[in-house]
């Protein structure tokens, strides 16, 4: 994990520093899939599945999901791996992830999604949303780095405080702990077996 980290900030380092219009930039493309998002949400004229297949299509461009699977498994556990083991564990991994956020836009009930502020954070752009609803506010966090060849991509997501990405590398290292690869592989495929905490229990900070 250390040398994966190190790798991956490495790679952000070599990069140039955040420009003022990259933070319009980004916060303008949250604000726009965002929209088109709940645009197919309130679209009573497409069936769940289409509409489902509509917004994977929509969020798959901007999210690093490659990095996010590979980061959450861990240098300890991702380096023994073979190419296919690797490919296999990534498509997976990322399932379950699009699996998670379309369960979690079943519960959407026309509640106004803001677009807060948009942070540079070091060579990183961090944009704050509000799911506001009559009693409470759902605050999001999205992680952004820029890569080389596909610009602007999301390698976090922070919910309530947590970020997905160091909950779900606690959780697997854990289980490998008294488990196989093998055994995490059998458990994803069957029912996802891993979770993202939205109470004060078991939190995972973000960093």
């Amino acid at each position: 994990m250390r040398i994966l980290a190190i790798a991956f900030l490495a790679t952000l380092l070599t990069m140039p520093l955040v420009r003022a219009d990259d933070t319009a930039e980004v916060m303008e493309l949250v604000k726009s899939n965002i929209d088109i998002v709940i645009g197919f949400l309130r679209n009573k004229e497409i069936d769940k599945k289409e509409r489902n297949q509509k917004i994977i299509a929509t969020i798959n461009p901007f999210f690093d999901f490659r990095t996010m699977a590979r980061v959450c498994l861990g240098e300890t556990y991702w380096k023994p791996l073979s190419p296919a083991e690797r490919k296999a564990f990534v498509e997976l991994f990322v399932l379950r992830l699009q699996e998670s956020y379309l369960e979690k836009l079943d519960l959407y009930t026309d509640e106004e999604v803001v677009v807060a502020d948009a942070t540079a954070v070091k060579k990183r752009i961090h944009v704050l949303t509000r799911l506001v609803t009559k009693d409470d506010k759902l605050e999001m966090v999205y992680k952004f780095y820029k890569s080389r060849k596909r610009g602007w991509l999301v390698y976090d997501v922070v919910i309530l405080g947590v970020s997905v990405v160091q909950t779900y590398r606690s959780q697997f290292s854990g289980f490998l702990k008294e488990s196989s690869f093998a055994d995490l592989m059998e458990r994803l495929k069957t029912t996802g077996g891993f979770t993202i905490p939205t109470d004060a229990e078991g939190k995972s900070k973000a960093g």
